[in-house]
């Protein structure tokens, strides 16, 4: 509720879309990213180099590129943890491929592919025969990152082709690295089908209500199953993406991303229950996290300590609403 300037108060529905931008969880992520850029300022000498900056989208890119996705598929009430061995095993499909023979793009094919072929695999379990979305991904985490383990055991593959590495290392212009302008650009185009399209509306649908969105018209299976492809290519790319930049291929690439990717999307004010959430608001929590992991790293933190401050946000996210709910509650 707002106060007009006549005094009546207003409902934040019917309140000017200006005082309703300043109120939304994107204005205050976007302060929260504004004080954080601030104190890594004063934190490290080292923050406001360019090239230093540059350097920190590495620590966010790969993984907004699969939460642009998974933002998607949460709004419409499903959940994908199987993104981070989808990394692992289109790595590893794409060293296969270099150990073949086959140029840089064979290998980027391949590891588009496979995304592609895991997101399907885990879209008709969980559309075609009713399996909850969590469990077979819970599944499929296993079973991908296990088949890269059969295939790779304790070796690595190396020596990717030297054009290969411009995905990973490459810049487009002066700072702007080619990661970030690939994650630039799909923000546009996911912000647009999420916000502009009757696809995007069906996604909300499916998230609110799927029973009422089928009546309606919307085909809620189709859709879902369309994120789930989309999920696994978006895992696809952020793998060909890793791989060239760190030009070697592991089983245990990627580990623990899918714990990131979701704390990027809840943070950014996607409900975990579905039905509500924005591309601003998971663009700029992405921006937070790369902010606070690269801060603390010129800081020399710890990596476990990274890990229990993801952590840390994951579960603050998810319990703030509650809390303020049950503070309203008690207050009246």
């Amino acid at each position: 509720m707002t106060a007009s300037p006549t005094g009546r108060i207003v409902p934040d529905r019917l309140a000017s879309p200006t005082s309703r931008a300043l109120k939304s969880w994107e204005s205050l992520l976007a302060l929260v990213a504004i004080a954080i850029f601030i104190a890594n300022s004063f934190a490290s000498p080292y923050f406001l180099d360019p090239w230093n900056l540059s350097d920190a989208t590495f620590n966010f890119t790969e993984k907004a590129m699969i939460a642009l996705a998974m933002a998607l598929l949460i709004i419409s009430g499903e959940i994908d943890l199987s993104v981070a061995s989808i990394v692992a095993l289109a790595s590893t499909a794409m060293g296969l491929m270099m150990q073949a023979g086959f140029g840089t793009p064979a290998i980027v094919l391949t590891g588009l592919g496979t995304g592609l072929i895991c997101g399907a695999f885990n879209g008709l379990l969980v559309t075609r025969l009713g399996l909850p979305s969590i469990v077979v991904t819970i599944g499929t985490m296993s079973l991908f990152r296990g088949i890269s383990y059969i295939v790779l055991g304790d070796t690595a593959f190396t020596g990717y082709p030297a054009s290969f590495g411009w995905f990973g290392q490459g810049y487009v212009v002066w700072v702007i690295t080619v990661e970030l302008a690939i994650f630039a650009l799909l923000a546009v185009i996911y912000g647009i089908v999420l916000h502009k399209t009757n696809f995007g509306r069906g996604v909300y649908a499916a998230g609110n209500n799927p029973t009422a969105a089928m009546f309606s018209g919307v085909r809620v299976g189709r859709v879902k199953f369309i994120l789930f492809l989309l999920t696994g290519l978006m895992s696809g790319l952020a793998s060909v993406c890793l791989t060239s930049r760190l030009g070697s291929t592991r089983p245990s690439i990627g580990a623990g991303m899918e714990l990131e990717v979701v704390t990027v999307v809840v943070l950014g004010g996607v409900s975990i229950l579905g039905g509500s959430g924005s591309i601003p608001g998971v663009v700029i929590a992405a921006l937070v996290m790369g902010l606070v992991t690269f801060g603390l790293g010129l800081l020399n933190v710890p990596g476990i300590v990274m890990s229990i401050v993801i952590g840390v946000l994951l579960i603050g996210v998810i319990a703030l609403p509650r809390i303020w709910q049950k503070a309203r509650a008690w207050k009246k």
